[in-house]
């Protein structure tokens, strides 16, 4: 007599077996590296919070995108860190700011060979740390943000973006963004819509990388979305595609495969997850006391994402996982 789940053990019996019969398949064409540039610096500096990444120069940064090029990463995410910030953020919006001039650079060696997506938000170019103008009541004008982030498209598709990443999660970020991108003539720059972006506890690495501390103590929780919830994501997403959304996020990933889940089922547009530098930082420092197999986990967790029907994958993981790939 055969029993269904000893044909399943017939179908894992080899390596070719498993790879044969695979249902989820990860591969380099799913990837896109998140990176740091930042002006006023003569070498690259680490992160210590995140093992493994740096704060590029303008000139490592090319060297880094040329050599992931080479490992076939379809595209890289931009995350700027100015030498001077204010309370706007108008770093962000200078075409002579450092993520303006290094998507310039990049272009100039990658061409059309890569993918070039800048996350459009202020929070890394204030002096308070939002992600929006801040009222004198310390509250965030959403208004006024939004006017100041089509600023932000316009000046990073002149520069070369083939994608604006809005994260900052305004309402009426997208319709905005595409307004102001469409009367300055980039119709064909896409909007990748940061649109289930809630407010987690694993952001923190990141917020070393790119040098930001939030003003008094403060948080995001009145514009990222309450961990708590899965139909206020769902609404968002569907309130992102209305106004013109050509692609959207989830983040962070792991915590949130349901939403990912969920989101593959009412939309068609491309699903990104963010695999966020928290979720990053604990592969690494577990890997580290040898508490678990790093490689494993990496290649476990990208793989969930992928099986919960995300599209492709931003994840710091991406030039190991390529070079493993």
């Amino acid at each position: 007599m055969s029993f269904p789940n000893k044909r399943l053990r017939r179908l894992r019996k080899t390596p070719a077996l498993r790879r044969l019969v695979a249902e989820t398949r990860l591969s380099v064409d799913d990837l896109v590296a998140p990176l740091f540039v930042r002006e006023g610096i003569d070498d690259p500096v680490s992160i210590p919070s995140l093992n493994g990444v740096q704060q590029h120069t303008r000139e490592s940064l090319v060297k880094e995108v040329t050599e992931l090029q080479s490992l076939g990463v379809p595209g890289i995410i931009l995350f700027g860190i100015p030498e001077q910030k204010d309370p706007l953020g108008s770093e962000a919006w200078n075409p002579d700011g450092i993520v303006q001039l290094a998507l310039q650079d990049c272009r100039d060696v990658v061409g059309e060979g890569m993918v070039l997506i800048a996350d459009l938000c202020i929070d890394e170019y204030t002096d308070h740390g939002h992600c929006g103008v801040v009222r004198e009541d310390g509250s965030v004008d959403n208004d006024e943000t939004i006017n100041i982030y089509g600023r932000v498209a316009q000046a990073q598709a002149r520069a070369g973006a083939d994608i604006v990443a809005p994260s900052g999660m305004m309402d009426g970020q997208v319709r905005a963004i595409r307004e102001a991108l469409d009367k300055d003539n980039h119709e064909e720059v896409a909007i990748l819509a940061y649109s289930a972006k809630y407010a987690s506890g694993l952001y923190g690495p990141f917020r070393d990388a790119v040098d930001v501390t939030i003003a008094d103590g403060g948080d995001r929780k009145t514009y990222q979305q309450d961990w708590r919830n899965r139909r206020e994501a769902l609404a968002e997403i569907r309130a992102d595609e209305e106004e013109g959304a050509d692609m959207i996020m989830v983040k962070p990933a792991i915590s949130y495969l349901d939403i990912i889940a969920e989101a593959r089922d009412i939309t068609d547009l491309p699903i990104a997850a963010y695999h966020v530098s928290g979720e990053y930082a604990m592969i690494k420092a577990a890997d580290s006391q040898n508490l678990i197999d790093g490689d494993v986990v990496a290649l476990e967790q990208l793989s969930a994402i992928k099986r919960a029907g995300a599209d492709f994958i931003l994840t710091y993981l991406t030039r190991e996982i390529a070079e493993t790939l």
